[in-house]
């Protein structure tokens, strides 16, 4: 079976599941469009599969992309806000700020500001630096750790 007949088959069945899952039928629509994404980059594989077996490979893809999503929300909530350092102006001027980052390792220093004072996302950077975006948030964490320990021995 093509993936396209797998989209034809499954989604309306794959959008109800999810949709009960995540409680948004727009969200569980954006997860059902990954997986079917995911499906079309291993299509050669996808398409040896007997159906149900690709319907499981669907849902498991899904449920995956759910886990995801859910981990990179606690992941990024309130800890991964622009820290105080960055944000109140009032405290610090920019060179000073420029100061506490280019004190930091490489490549530390650069994954903070790209991150806070750039807006790129920890994904962003994880592609740029060739680390998994988890790394990245955990490293900007330790980053954010040693900052808040500089400024309170200045």
């Amino acid at each position: 079976m093509t993936v396209g007949e797998l989209y034809e088959e499954f989604f309306d069945g794959l959008v109800s599941w999810c949709a009960a899952m995540c409680g948004g039928e727009t969200a569980a629509e954006d997860m059902v469009q990954e997986a079917f994404a995911r499906a079309l980059t291993k299509s050669e594989t996808i398409e040896k599969l007997h159906p149900m077996q690709a319907r499981a490979w669907l849902y498991t893809t899904i449920k995956n992309i759910y886990l995801d999503r859910a981990r990179r929300r606690a992941f990024e909530s309130v800890s991964d806000e622009i820290p105080d350092i960055a944000a109140d102006e009032d405290d610090y001027d920019d060179a000073e700020t420029d100061e506490l980052i280019n004190a930091l390792p490489y490549p530390d220093g650069s994954m903070f500001r790209m991150r806070y004072l750039e807006g790129y996302s920890s994904k962003e950077i994880g592609e740029i630096f060739n680390m998994p975006s988890g790394t990245v948030r955990s490293r900007l964490s330790e980053t954010r750790r040693k900052l808040r320990k500089m400024l309170k021995e200045e």
